[in-house]
């Protein structure tokens, strides 16, 4: 029902005299003294009656944090420490993603502590455009290795629905295709060795990175416990992370011609996420990433890659 002219007028009117009124306008500024102390000073409209001065109160310095605030929630909200812990989850989402449900049939069904065999086990991880695939495949080739990926292909039909889901949903995905590619690599390093395009340093490397707002000052510190390896995931016996340079990577990039992923694009247009990521890379421990400089050649490249196999995993 439309209210009268008059009701209106006597709504506004109660509103006005109500003790719950907007606060008074106020501006502030900050003023320094000679004994470089900092002091701030309220003015508050009065009314009809100008400004009023209120203060000054002294600005004190706090101390910056140990760690961003964000740092203590990682475990729970994308670093999981655990395979439980990332199904946790997606248990909480089968009621309205079915296919969650699907995923945690696929991991039940992996051992619970799966052990590699007596083959060597390296994973390969980089930056999109460093030539990775290039080089897992070659690698693969020239050791008669068996590939895999993270994620695996039998959750891949996936991937796409759990990218549009929030952001712990869609972390707990890829950490769970972990455990599953867990159990691929112990099936196949008893028969061959394997080589691995991405596993678990690039799940936890780029949640840290976009978690952690702000500069690299502000990520974790080396040796916090975020980039330990999770307690019960198979351990490969060694990591290489490709690297090359940001200019090098956007020529490779535009060389492709194809359209980029989300992931490329934040890689490319903000320098301080890449850092970030690389970083976060570099201070992943037990395993630690070995840096290979993915510049040169293929040729040169590759040869680089299996000396450095060959005098670790021997």
């Amino acid at each position: 029902m439309a209210k009268e002219p008059q009701d209106i007028f006597g709504d506004l009117k109660n509103l006005k005299n109500s003790p719950r009124s907007a606060p008074r306008p106020r501006l502030g500024e900050f003023v320094g003294s000679p004994r470089h102390e900092l002091w701030h000073f309220l003015w508050e409209l009065q009314d009809g009656r100008g400004w009023r001065q209120v203060g000054p109160e002294p600005v004190v310095r706090a101390p910056e944090p140990a760690l961003h605030p964000v740092v203590p929630d990682l475990p729970g909200s994308g670093v999981f420490p655990d395979r439980e812990a990332a199904r946790a989850v997606l248990e909480a989402c089968t009621p309205f993603i079915p296919e969650a449900r699907a995923v945690l049939d696929l991991v039940d069904q992996c051992p619970e502590q799966a052990q590699k065999g007596k083959f060597p086990v390296i994973v390969i991880e980089g930056l999109d455009a460093t030539g990775k695939t290039t080089v897992t495949q070659s690698v693969a080739e020239s050791l008669k290795a068996v590939l895999l990926k993270s994620p695996p292909a039998c959750i891949s039909q996936w991937r796409k629905l759990f990218d549009d889901e929030p952001t712990i949903v869609r972390r707990a995905f890829y950490s769970l295709g972990n455990y599953i590619v867990a159990s691929e690599i112990a099936k196949e390093s008893t028969k061959s060795p394997v080589i691995v395009d991405r596993y678990w340093h690039s799940t936890a490397t780029y949640t840290i990175a976009t978690e952690v707002s702000g500069g690299l000052q502000h990520l974790p510190p080396a040796r916090h416990p975020i980039y330990q390896w999770p307690r019960d995931l198979l351990k490969p016996d060694l990591v290489l992370l490709l690297s090359v340079s940001p200019e090098e990577r956007a020529r490779r990039l535009q060389d492709r011609g194809l359209e980029r992923t989300q992931e490329e694009a934040e890689l490319e247009a903000n320098s301080i996420f890449r850092q970030k990521v690389e970083v976060s890379y570099q201070r992943m421990e037990n395993p630690g990433c070995h840096v290979v400089d993915a510049s040169p050649s293929r040729e040169k490249v590759l040869q680089g890659v299996l000396s450095l196999i060959q005098n670790e995993c021997n």
